[in-house]
């Protein structure tokens, strides 16, 4: 009679136990190789390992570790922030899929948004579309380890979740869904953890933008703290926020800011909660 329980033979078990020991969510090929002493038997044991759930594959030769407390069943792993956190190292949760964990937002992206500091091509990880975005060393700061589903999981902060949506509209849902996330957050993250996120950054659009939305959203900063986001954009420096060319009945330029705003109050504020546009 066919079985889904995860039983184990003696290697199998070897591996199980090292790895529970060791406390470990991930691991790769070799370090079971190394363990087993034997390249082709330890690929097998890394066959059957898989075959009865415990390891999910994340990417070639990375694999998530199941252990006992998951049950005696082979149910898999459907964790998918932490199977994406897990498939490269150091890395971290960002951007959109930041943004719904913290309850940004309402929606639910279909793509998993992680932070690295290489270059790591996009992928599918059980059946989910997986975007690594490389980032320079000075902007990979500001993320914790939370746990998802009794899984710790790096994701970043909810200050620097805001920051990097207001750097990177494009991995947030553009500008409509980024000026609803900056609405709920500015009503949960204290203005200074957002300027002590900011100026790191050294991006003074993102400053801009951060200045002119939180303004929009009926959510003005305090004023030391516009004070120093002024203080950090020189004195006519202009940017763009919202599509590429003006269009008819776009805000347009704020002095205040030195941004020109190709996109309507209204479509801006369409998906914020009780915004009067």
């Amino acid at each position: 009679m066919k079985t889904n329980l995860r039983t184990l033979g003696p290697a199998e078990s070897k591996v199980v136990l090292t790895l529970r020991e060791q406390g470990r969510q991930v691991v790769d090929a070799a370090d079971i190789l190394r363990l087993l002493g034997s390249g082709r038997s330890g690929r097998k044991v890394i066959q059957n390992l898989i075959r009865k759930g415990w390891l999910s594959r994340i990417v070639g030769g990375r694999y998530m570790f199941l252990p006992p407390e998951h049950g005696p069943e082979n149910l898999g792993e459907n964790n998918i922030l932490a199977l994406a956190a897990g498939a490269v190292d150091p890395s971290y949760i960002g951007w959109w899929s930041a943004a719904s964990r913290h309850g940004f937002t309402t929606q639910k992206p279909m793509t998993v948004f992680v932070a690295t500091l290489k270059q790591v091509p996009a992928r599918e990880i059980e059946g989910n579309p997986v975007r690594f975005i490389k980032v320079t060393p000075r902007k990979f700061f500001g993320y914790l380890t939370y746990k998802v589903f009794d899984r710790p999981v790096a994701i970043s902060t909810p200050a620097k979740t805001l920051i990097d949506c207001l750097d990177r509209p494009d991995l947030c849902g553009g500008a409509t869904e980024l000026t609803r996330i900056t609405h709920a957050a500015l009503s949960k993250v204290e203005p200074n953890d957002v300027l002590e996120a900011a100026l790191p950054m050294k991006s003074k659009a993102l400053l801009q933008r951060l200045g002119f939305l939180s303004d929009l959203v009926g959510r003005p900063l305090p004023d030391h703290v516009r004070a120093a986001l002024r203080a950090a954009i020189p004195k006519g420096y202009h940017f763009h926020f919202g599509h590429d060319k003006r269009r008819d009945h776009d805000i347009g330029y704020v002095a205040e800011w030195g941004l020109f705003v190709n996109a309507r109050r209204k479509d801006l504020l369409a998906e914020v909660p009780g915004a009067n546009a």
